[in-house]
């Protein structure tokens, strides 16, 4: 049975995947520098790639040392460990990814409490409001996180400005603050910002490169070099310790190197997507990256209508509608979708 967009029947096609930036494959190029990979037991630390990786990572953040994990799930829980123990308080923005999509992780493996900060990127403003004092019948803070760009947010990139504002309110405060940074390399590339000044605003960094960049599979949690041994034991704990890992290393590392100067093109072709999609919310103005977002009285309905038309699209909760470009996309793909997408009601 043929899809049909109004009064006219088109003829079926491939289908357009706006889902998510992780569902790229890899490329030829990735596969062959996967294959060709030199690899030891990480678990004993003798992966030279996995460690080049790590030094890699930690050079283009600016911090001293690097763990690569096999998730952002992951990377962000273990960064959570190294601050907070059990019954402690995080403050983050408002739906935060370590808080609201890891499955609970927070509370199931660390224990803290995660308190909203109310707004998806939030400043010291926000952060004065609700933080309560260290006295015994609180919770104690120890954390503020960012979220750079932010995922529930559309993209958004974080203004240096205000994150700096806040992460120099946290540490008068005497807490440490975490970066979620799974889309940084989105974030500096559209704002032109350097990746240490950036990464600099926080004590630990996590960034993706199974995103934007299209590794298959990987993350990596950047901090202290003291710190290294409590993160590998954390990463132990929670299952992450791999073998020969220097084969999804090596992905990452073809990645950094041929894939990050192209984020741009996913950035464009968003804001093309948002200005198609106007009229069912999108706004081209907050379209800052690679993700489009718009409010709908029934997202999931939206979501499967949208499916009927051969897009691929997501629900982020009951009313928002989420689109995201990738690499494995292209410009007419995008004008597609918005042939596909225009006529369904908003």
């Amino acid at each position: 049975m043929t899809p049909r967009i109004g009064p006219r029947t088109i003829r079926r096609v491939t289908p357009i995947d706006l889902r998510s930036d992780t569902v790229t494959r890899p490329t030829p190029a990735m596969r062959e520098a996967m294959a060709r990979a030199e690899v030891g037991d990480d678990v004993y630390g003798e992966d030279p790639t996995v460690r080049a990786l790590e030094e890699r990572v930690a050079g283009l953040l600016g911090k001293e040392d690097a763990l690569f994990v096999p998730s952002g799930t992951q990377a962000n829980q273990i960064a959570l460990m190294l601050h907070c123990q059990a019954g402690d308080a995080a403050f983050a923005g408002e739906h935060a990814h370590f808080g609201l999509y890891e499955a609970g992780a927070a509370g199931a493996f660390v224990g803290a409490q995660i308190h909203s900060l109310g707004v998806p990127l939030p400043g010291p403003d926000e952060l004065r409001a609700r933080l309560f004092p260290d006295l015994f019948y609180y919770p104690r803070p120890r954390l503020v996180a960012l979220e750079n760009t932010h995922n529930h947010g559309g993209g958004l990139v974080y203004p240096q400005e205000r994150a700096e504002a806040l992460a120099e309110l946290a540490r008068e405060k005497g807490l440490a603050v975490h970066l979620d940074g799974a889309r940084l390399w989105n974030a500096h590339v559209a704002s032109g910002t350097p990746l240490p000044k950036l990464a600099a605003v926080a004590d630990t960094v996590s960034v993706c490169f199974s995103k934007g960049l299209g590794a298959p599979v990987g993350s990596a949690v950047a901090f202290e070099r003291a710190r290294r041994p409590d993160a590998l034991r954390y990463r132990r704990r929670m299952g992450g310790a791999l073998r020969q890992a220097g084969i999804l290393a090596a992905a990452a590392l073809h990645a950094l190197d041929h894939h990050l100067g192209e984020l741009a093109a996913d950035h464009r072709r968003a804001r093309r997507l948002a200005e198609g999609l106007a009229g069912l919310g999108a706004d081209p103005a907050k379209t800052e990256t690679n993700i489009v977002v718009f409010e709908h009285p029934d997202a999931a309905a939206f979501v499967a209508r949208a499916a009927e038309r051969e897009v691929r699209i997501s629900a982020m909760g009951p009313r928002v509608v989420r689109l995201t470009t990738h690499r494995d996309l292209d410009d007419e793909a995008i004008e597609a979708a918005i042939e596909r997408l225009v006529g369904l009601d908003p």
